[in-house]
């Protein structure tokens, strides 16, 4: 069977999704040749991105989430738009996904899991108040609230922080209702999100990923190409 006969036989459809899906709307990888890990700062990004590093270095952690994690301006490719469909004609039932982009909702699709949060979504630390993206971009320094003085900080999970667990247990159930799951455009070595894929028992496992991973040998159908170009393919 090839997909387009996987997706046609198949009614829940669940999609699981990394970086390799937002990198085609001008998102850069992290793990990737000229990610983010690759690139030069005077700490690794891993650590700036953590909690600890945030509450000790504030004033460099926006900057460098200002610079390198904000594209506003991203657009959602063929792989977001054909999810979209998906949902739409019934036979998707969710989206989980490793990406903080928004992207999946700007294509249209409702039923979303956030499993590391969005940088739309931005809440001061003392009183709650909710404040844009175009807030932490437009602002300098450390963002504060102009309510109370809190600070502002996304609504991202980083490094040492742990999940959101109705988001887990959305996911997780979504998975193990599903009769064919659809992993792509992640190299399932950022834990705990890789092991989700564990909890699938339906009928069709799929993995689209341009590189191997180590489910590959589990998958029942492999792709080794880009996301975007194989969903453009797929007939609704």
């Amino acid at each position: 069977m090839n997909l387009q006969e996987i997706i046609d036989d198949s009614n829940k459809i669940v999609f699981f999704g990394g970086a390799g899906v937002s990198t085609e709307s001008g998102i850069p990888d992290f793990r990737s040749v000229d990610g983010l890990y690759n690139q030069k700062y005077d700490y690794p990004p891993e650590e700036i991105l953590s909690h600890t590093f945030f509450n000790k270095h504030r004033e460099y952690f926006y900057n460098f989430y200002r610079d390198k994690m904000l594209y506003l301006n991203a657009k959602p490719n063929d792989a977001h738009t054909k999810l979209a469909e998906l949902e739409k004609s019934g036979k998707l039932k969710a989206v989980v996904t490793q990406n903080i982009d928004g992207l999946h909702q700007k294509a249209g699709c409702k039923n979303v899991y956030e499993l590391h949060g969005s940088v739309l979504r931005n809440y001061c630390t003392k009183c709650g108040k909710f404040y844009s993206a175009e807030f932490i971009l437009n602002s300098t320094g450390v963002p504060c609230c102009t309510e109370c003085g809190g600070v502002v900080k996304p609504d991202v999970v980083l490094y040492e922080e742990g999940l959101n667990n109705e988001t887990v247990n959305g996911a997780v159930n979504a998975i193990m209702n599903a009769d064919c799951l659809i992993v792509a455009g992640t190299s399932l070595v950022v834990y705990p999100a890789a092991s989700f894929i564990n909890y699938f028992n339906g009928k069709y496992f799929v993995l689209i990923n341009k590189d191997e991973t180590p489910a590959d040998k589990k998958a029942d159908y492999v792709i080794h190409d880009s996301v975007g170009k194989v969903f453009s393919k797929i007939k609704i």
